[in-house]
């Protein structure tokens, strides 16, 4: 399987002092490939994905809505399988899933689930974005459920690698 890896969006560059301290877009790279295999075996199943593909986003957990950007900014990206058979830009999928639960502070299905209310207009309404404590990650490629699922490995990964590096600096 090919892997394609972005780091911090050249339109939101990543300042000194702006993008948080242990999540970094190293650590989201080393989160990214420690669950790697996890997803790959699942994703062949046809079950879980009808085109064994995967597009993973990160985003920075500094910034938050209350800080005023009007958009969040892309830690790290991960695509999974092979993108020639894309069917539709599930990057963008990811993106516009991650936006969603970063905007709102929620998981994309439980905001869309419960309180679809507060969605406005331009909003996904596909799920699988995840806000674990902040750390904002989202999935698409597979199904619902299963784009949640692997963008919750990750968060936990994520999540783990962080207070390690926390615990290291203190």
């Amino acid at each position: 399987m090919t892997v394609e890896a972005r780091r911090a969006s050249p339109s939101h560059p990543a300042s000194a002092g702006e993008g948080a301290r242990f999540l970094t877009p190293s650590l989201a790279q080393q989160a990214a490939r420690a669950v790697q295999p996890a997803i790959e075996a699942q994703l062949l199943r046809p079950e879980v994905s009808g085109l064994g593909v995967l597009h993973l986003v990160v985003l920075d957990s500094a910034p938050t809505v209350l800080d005023g950007p009007t958009e969040p900014r892309s830690l790290y990206e991960h695509s999974i399988g092979d993108r020639a058979r894309w069917d539709v830009d599930y990057a963008d999928y990811a993106r516009r899933k991650a936006r969603l639960s970063w905007r709102h502070g929620m998981d994309s299905r439980r905001l869309q689930l419960l309180q679809p209310h507060r969605l406005r207009s331009d909003d996904s309404l596909l799920w699988g974005g995840v806000n674990l404590d902040g750390i904002v990650v989202a999935a698409s490629g597979a199904f619902p459920i299963w784009d949640e699922c692997f963008s919750m490995l990750l968060a936990v990964q994520l999540r783990a690698l962080a207070w390690a590096a926390a615990d290291q600096a203190r």
